[in-house]
């Protein structure tokens, strides 16, 4: 049975959002071990963090796309 399945425009957010926060998650991470390592290439981390800012806007722009509108 070839059962053709595709995916809602909720259902494909909601998996990138998923991956943007494991992403968001991982380069957090790398950033803290960076920081314990001792010698640190300044523009790497600088980098990593403008990287990671970046994942956090995305991940608040498709978490308020997810999110009903209230009206109060």
């Amino acid at each position: 049975m070839n059962a053709h399945y595709e995916m809602s425009h909720d259902e494909i957010a909601r998996t990138r959002l998923s991956g943007l926060r494991r992403q968001h998650r991982e380069l957090d991470e790398a950033i803290g071990q960076l920081g314990t390592g001792g010698v640190v290439c300044t523009m790497t981390l600088a980098r990593m963090k403008k990287r990671k800012l970046a994942l956090k806007d995305q991940i608040a722009r498709l978490e308020d796309e997810l999110t009903p509108d209230i009206i109060a």
